[in-house]
Formats: C-alpha cells, structure tokens, sequence
C-alpha cells in the first residue's frame, strides 16, 4: 500500500500521545515516515517544540466531530495509531474512517463492550477494506497476550503441544494507571447501568469471542495462597480485559491454545502472613473509582524512567509438562512502556505485516503481529521475553 506516511498518531497534544511521538522522533527521527495529528494545529507546534521534535515532521488538524477530517487523514497514512479515549466515547468515527480508507489502526482500548460493539460492526467491513483494527496496545494487553503467545509457542516446540492451562501472574510492578484507564472504566460503568447485558458481557471471559464458550475459567477475584508459586495472590485489575483479549487471540490463532484452554491473572503478593495481609488489602482497593487520576495528567519523566513490570506465565499441559515465561518492562506500565508499544504496534503493522499474511479484520495483538511484535518490543521498547524453566 502507498501512501504518504507509515504511521500518523492522533492524540498527539495528549499526555500519552505526545510521549508516543517523542518516542518516534528520539528512536527513529525520520528513518520512517511519521506525522502528529490533533484538533489544534497551534497545541500540535507548541508540543512539537515541547518535546523537541523535528519541525520536519507534519502536523495534522482532525477533530472526531468531522468525519470527512478523519477521512482526509485516513487516507494519508498506512497505519493509525490514537491515544484519544475513552474510546467508546470518542473512537466511532475514527475507526469507521480507517475502515473506510482501508487504513490500519491501534489504539488503547480497554473497553470490552465497545470491543463487542466494533466486532459486531466492523469485522466483516474491515475483512472487505483491508484495514487491520487492534485494540488494546498498550499494557492492556501487548505484555500478557503476547506473553501467553510466547510460551505457547516454546510449549508447541519443545513439548510437542500447547499449555492448557496458563497463569499470568505480575510479580513486580511500579507505576500508575493511567488517567484514560480510569475514565474508559468509568464509562464502561455508566453505560452497565444503562444496558443490562453489558454487565454480562463483562462477567463473560468469552465475550469477545462470538459463538464460542469455552471451559469454565478462575475467577481471580478473591485472594488465593498459591503453593506451588510459594506466594500469596491477589486480584488484578486489568485481569477482566486481558483474559478476554487472550481469550479472543485463541479463538483467531485457530485455537492454537486449545478448545479446553484455560487462563487466569493474579498478582502475586508474597508469602506467610505479610503475603495474605497484601493481598487482602490490594482485593480490597477502590481507589481507582474513589479518587482516580485524571485523562490528561500523569507521572513526571523519573517516574516513568524508574517504573517497570514483571509479569510470570506458567504454563501446565494436560500430560503434566510445565513451562514458565516471564515479560518484562523497563518504564511504568501505563504511560512510559505503553507509549513505546503502541507505536511499534503502529509501525509493525505498517511496516513488517503484509496483508497477504495478515488480512484485514478486528485482531488483538498476538494474532496480528505475533513474533514480528515480539522482536520490535525486544530490540527497540525495553521489553524483555524470556523462558525461565522448562
């Protein structure tokens, strides 16, 4: 596909946008065809100069209350990568563009009934566009769906056949949430009051997979003592959204995991009586709907730069074989390692995928990018996938 840019970032004056750019111009400067785009071209020069980036690079007006703007814009770059949620308030008109245009997209959704709504909508019209549509790229959910990928695939290859059962357990982390994690959250409760089956939709692992339920899966939502792991477990907030993405990534890979797999995210708390008393206290935070932080706002550059994440994956197959993964991060999760993956997604589909392998749809990250993924977030954003015991 031609066209005049590889990858264009909408949101570009927002928090997480603006360090998405930074990103593109300090690792790659003008090695790939990169523009910013905002609803205001003098905040998109007032972050450009901000954040030292080359007067070269071109700014873009579009507003998601101007269709034909989104269009226009559209149809000037091969992939679009947007930071602008919450999605299932201002993300429609976006994504019907780059469907139209037969652009590819990423976004930073974590939003499963808008999730269920764009597969309705837009499968089949993607399929016929070209467009490849991939939600959630950024902590939620690249570390554990590509995680899981991982280990399956060292599964296939040195035990002969998948893990039926994985669990995702973040042993360390530092960093906040994000402010548009809070909001999309927020949102997506307002619209589960207003619409009784979205609460179902967010009970159901399967929701993003139409037409198929599979084995009962963990709840997660009660602390736990893992033996085996010699650790204490906790609830993990974004556990709801990523276990349906790797759910859904199953389901699209042909259910390379299995028709029986199961998976489930805790964090793990550590041992004894310290380890219970954690993890009974993190199962009981609600400070993400009491005092959330703001779309907008975030952690100042040393707290990016000295947050991080390790996340564990252990993986256990029907004839007793078991495999451990880990993925780590090298910035804090919602901000400073998320702006990293969500460009190399961008740039990844715009550069590395072809849609002769990879044809238009609504994909999550493991099946539309894979290993090809995996390699960008290794050799370029910090991240680190390993295979820690066999």
């Amino acid at each position: 596909m031609d066209r005049e840019f590889d990858v264009i970032v909408y949101g570009a004056t927002g928090f997480t946008g603006r360090l998405v750019a930074e990103y593109l111009q300090n690792t790659y400067g003008q090695e790939v065809s990169w523009a910013m785009a905002g609803r205001s071209v003098s905040k998109l020069e007032s972050v450009r100069d901000e954040m030292r980036i080359s007067k070269e690079i071109t700014l873009i007006v579009a507003d998601s209350s101007d269709p034909k703007s989104l269009e226009a814009m559209a149809s000037r770059t091969k992939s679009l990568c947007t930071t602008v949620g919450p999605y299932q308030l201002y993300g429609d008109s976006l994504l019907e563009a780059c469907v139209k245009e037969g652009t590819d997209y990423v976004d930073l959704s974590g939003e499963p009934p808008w999730m269920v709504d764009t597969i309705d909508k837009y499968n089949d019209l993607s399929r016929a566009s070209g467009a490849r549509i991939v939600h959630s790229c950024g902590f939620d959910s690249i570390p554990f769906d590509l995680g899981v990928y991982f280990l399956q695939q060292h599964a296939i290859s040195i035990h002969g056949g998948p893990c039926t059962k994985v669990r995702g357990r973040v042993r360390k982390m530092k960093g906040t949430f994000s402010g548009g994690t809070a909001a999309s959250f927020g949102e997506t409760m307002k619209r589960a009051m207003r619409e009784p089956e979205v609460l179902g939709w967010l009970k159901d692992p399967f929701s993003l997979v139409p037409g198929f339920t599979g084995p009962s899966q963990p709840k997660g939502n009660k602390p736990i003592e893992e033996e085996d792991l010699g650790s204490w477990a906790a609830p993990f907030i974004m556990a709801s959204i990523n276990t349906k993405n790797i759910h859904r990534s199953n389901a699209l890979l042909g259910h390379l995991y299995g028709t029986d797999f199961i998976y489930d995210e805790m964090m793990l708390t550590g041992p004894g009586a310290e380890g219970k008393a954690i993890a009974n206290h993190v199962a009981g935070d609600n400070s993400m709907a009491k005092n959330p932080p703001k779309p907008g706002e975030g952690p100042s550059k040393e707290e990016r730069d000295t947050g991080y994440y390790d996340i564990m994956f252990v993986g256990d197959s029907n004839d007793g074989n078991r495999l451990i993964a880990s993925v780590k991060g090298d910035r804090d999760p919602g901000y400073g390692s998320t702006s990293k993956m969500i460009a190399e997604a961008a740039l990844c589909l715009a550069v590395d995928v072809s849609r002769d392998k990879v044809p238009g749809g609504v994909y999550t990250p493991a099946p539309a990018m894979g290993k090809e993924l995996i390699d960008r977030l290794s050799s370029k954003a910090g991240l680190t996938f390993a295979i820690e015991s066999k």
